[in-house]
C-alpha cells in the first residue's frame, strides 16, 4: 500500500489511482476528510522524479516542490524497514520548520519481509534510529538533533485503527478556523478528472511491466444523459508497438480495461456509465508542452 492508497483509506473513498508500478500519480489530487470539529485537507502529489527528466517529469517535480509550500505538516512515507535513494531525495526537498511526521507504512508486512517474527519490535526501533540519523544527515537539520520528527508512526494503511489514530495524531497539527469544503466533499477534481484517472490506472494494471510510463488518458466527451453518463476517452501512447500492447489479441485487453475502468466509474460515481475508448499513437507527447497542458500536467 503506497501514498495514494493511504490517502484513499484517510479518505474513506477512492479518489486517487493506485498501482503496483511505482510513480503512478501524476496530478496533484486534494482528499478532504471531514470529522466534527475538524475538516483534513490532504495533498496527494506525484512521486517525486529521480530518473529520466522528460518534459512531464520535470512539470511532475514542481508540482511537489509547490504542494510542499502549502501545508501545515507533511507526512513523509515509507515502507517500514526500508530507506532507499529515492527516499533520501525527497527527504532533502522537506522544507526547514515544517512538521514532519514520519509514517512507516505496511507494517503488516515487515516481520515475514525480513524473516523477523521474534525480535520485530527490535527491529523496528532500530530502524526509527536510522530514519532519526537520516533526518539529521540528510535532512540538514543539526538544529532539531534532539527531536527528528514531529512524531513516528508505524501503521498499516489496511488496519482501519491504524488508519483513525493517523488522522488522531494529524489533528493536533491543524490550524483553528472555518472548515472550507461542505462536509460530504471527498475530493476537489471534477468527475471527468476522475474518470480519466480510472482508465489510466486500469491502463497501468492490465499491462504489467510491459508498457512504459509513456501513455495518457485524454477525455474527448463527458455528459450526461439522463442519469448516464457518456464518456468517451483517448488513451495516448508514444509508439505503435505500445498501442498493440492496449489493444491486446483481438482487442480482448482493451476491452477488458475498457470494462474493469466503467465498472469502477459506476461505483464512484454512483450511476450507469457508457464509456468508448480508443488508443492514439501521440509520438513526443510527454514532451510536447501544449500537450501537457491540455492535460493540466504543466
Amino acid at each position: 500500500m503506497g501514498k495514494s492508497t493511504l490517502l484513499n483509506a484517510l479518505v474513506g473513498q477512492k479518489i486517487s489511482i493506485t498501482s503496483r508500478k511505482a510513480q503512478t500519480t501524476r496530478h496533484r489530487i486534494l482528499g478532504i476528510q471531514t470529522r466534527e470539529h475538524a475538516q483534513f485537507i490532504f495533498s496527494d502529489t506525484p512521486g517525486f522524479q529521480t530518473r529520466k527528466m522528460n518534459t512531464l517529469n520535470q512539470a511532475l517535480n514542481r508540482s511537489v516542490t509547490s504542494a510542499l509550500q502549502d501545508v501545515d505538516v507533511a507526512c513523509f512515507i515509507v515502507e517500514a524497514g526500508y530507506f532507499g535513494e529515492d527516499d533520501a531525495k525527497v527527504l532533502r526537498l522537506l522544507p526547514k520548520g515544517l512538521p514532519v511526521i514520519l509514517v512507516l507504512n505496511k507494517l503488516d508486512l515487515f516481520a515475514s519481509r525480513f524473516e523477523l517474527p521474534a525480535d520485530r519490535d527490535v527491529a523496528l526501533l532500530d530502524f526509527m534510529k536510522k530514519m532519526g540519523q537520516a533526518w539529521s544527515e540528510i535532512g540538514g537539520r543539526p538544529d532539531q538533533s534532539e527531536q527528528h520528527f514531529a512524531e513516528i508512526i508505524p501503521m498499516s494503511g489496511k488496519n482501519p485503527t491504524d488508519v483513525q489514530r493517523l488522522l488522531d495524531v494529524l489533528e493536533e497539527y491543524l490550524p483553528e478556523g472555518e472548515a472550507r469544503y461542505d462536509a460530504d466533499t471527498l475530493t476537489d477534481r471534477s468527475e471527468r478528472f476522475l474518470a480519466a484517472e480510472i482508465l489510466r490506472e486500469k491502463v497501468f494494471r492490465f499491462t504489467g511491466e510491459e508498457l512504459p510510463y509513456a501513455s495518457s488518458v485524454v477525455i474527448d466527451q463527458f455528459k450526461m444523459d439522463g442519469t448516464m453518463r457518456r464518456i468517451a476517452a483517448t488513451i495516448l501512447v508514444d509508439r505503435d508497438n505500445h498501442k498493440a500492447m492496449i489493444i491486446g489479441d483481438k482487442g480482448e485487453r482493451l476491452k477488458k480495461i475498457s470494462t474493469e475502468a466503467r465498472l469502477d466509474m459506476e461505483k464512484l460515481f454512483d450511476g450507469k456509465v457508457f464509456l468508448e475508448t480508443w488508443v492514439k499513437v501521440k509520438r513526443g507527447w510527454a514532451d510536447d508542452r501544449a500537450e501537457l497542458r491540455a492535460q493540466g500536467l504543466e
